[in-house]
């Protein structure tokens, strides 16, 4: 039997998520194993999570195609161990290998909500990673009220707090949703020396603490404020926040910097290798479900190459920009001008301009 004929490998039962791009029909309540103990978290009040918009997924990962999308069993396995060890996944590689789209296929195939999206500079921090806290804005308010003297209300409280507060994406994750959400904090390696260290005890401990609630708690208990969901709120008690279910983190990384060993030893570690012809194909059906037949091919297959011979090799959003233009309709195999804007397109990132 050949190779192309040979039997796909059982799926191992423990698996969750399987990387095949089909959303899964069971409830990831269900097929969640229970938490180590060391990792088991008790945020209340429960939430449940926001329904996800097609167009978010169908605009990172294309259509699903009639074939199921591969992926490499390792890499699988790896991701599979995170979600059911709830430890952050660190996923390094070269640009353009699929790390931020990876946060995507798992939201979709178990059917997550949306991705909550952090994208770190070197100006990003844990605070504003948390939250936001528009002190400016609730005195503004309070002083609006108090110029009409509204003898009714205190003009220093009716501004209500929780106006002016709104979750980060990582304050968002950790709120104590039913199931997990997904947190794709992109490019990890560009951040302040600080901040992987930073980040250790939040995701350690599952919870954060927001001052400027908890000053009110005695009169206040329970504020409610803005997530990052766009026009999603929430309830926090206490101005502490405590995740129920750990979030499914996909951290990634270009390989610029080293992190400290104490945050490494938090997280699993997957690399992705460059795509392969097969891959290469599967994405371009996803994206360009029309397909352009045998031009199609002879580009994947020179795209691979060329990549190949590249260090660290190319994006696969450079070959889309390619059978973009050839799927325009103005494409012709005989004009000369065809392989010279290929070969622009395809200049290696690092590369010296001429």
């Amino acid at each position: 039997m050949s190779s192309g004929q040979e039997a796909a490998s059982p799926v191992p039962p423990w698996w969750i998520y399987r990387g095949t791009g089909e959303q899964r029909a069971e409830d990831i309540a269900d097929l969640l194993p229970p938490p180590p103990p060391w990792r088991a978290f008790d945020g209340e009040p429960v939430l449940p999570v926001p329904p996800a918009k097609d167009a978010d997924f169908a605009r990172r990962l294309g259509r699903p195609g009639p074939v199921p999308m591969r992926s490499d069993p390792q890499q699988v396995e790896l991701i599979n161990a995170a979600i059911c060890l709830r430890r952050p996944l660190l996923v390094t590689g070269a640009p353009g290998t699929g790390k931020s789209s990876l946060a995507y296929r798992i939201a979709q195939e178990l059917r997550l909500g949306p991705v909550l999206y952090w994208p770190i500079s070197t100006r990003s921090s844990l605070g504003n990673g948390l939250y936001e806290y528009d002190a400016i804005g609730r005195v503004q308010a309070a002083s609006a009220l108090a110029a009409v003297r509204d003898r009714d209300r205190d003009p220093a409280s009716a501004a209500d707090v929780g106006d002016f507060v709104r979750l980060g994406p990582l304050g968002t994750a950790l709120l104590a949703y039913e199931k997990p959400r997904v947190l794709l904090i992109d490019e990890l390696d560009k951040s302040d020396i600080d901040l992987p260290n930073d980040l250790l005890a939040v995701l350690e401990e599952g919870e954060y603490f927001i001052p400027e609630l908890a000053r009110l708690a005695s009169r206040t208990p329970e504020v409610r404020v803005f997530t990052h969901d766009l026009g999603e709120s929430a309830v926090v008690r206490s101005g502490v926040v405590r995740c129920r279910a750990f979030p499914i983190i996909v951290i990634t990384s270009n390989g610029e910097r080293q992190f400290p060993p104490a945050f490494l030893r938090r997280c699993i570690r997957l690399d992705l290798p460059n795509p392969d012809v097969e891959q290469l194909a599967g994405i371009v059906a996803a994206h360009l479900p029309r397909g352009v037949g045998t031009a199609a091919a002879e580009l994947i297959e020179a795209f691979a190459e060329r990549s190949a011979a590249a260090e660290p090799g190319l994006p696969v959003d450079q070959l889309l920009n390619a059978l973009y233009l050839v799927t325009s309709g103005n494409y012709d195999a005989h004009d000369e001008s065809w392989p010279r804007l290929v070969d622009a397109l395809w200049r290696q990132l690092s590369a010296p301009v001429d």
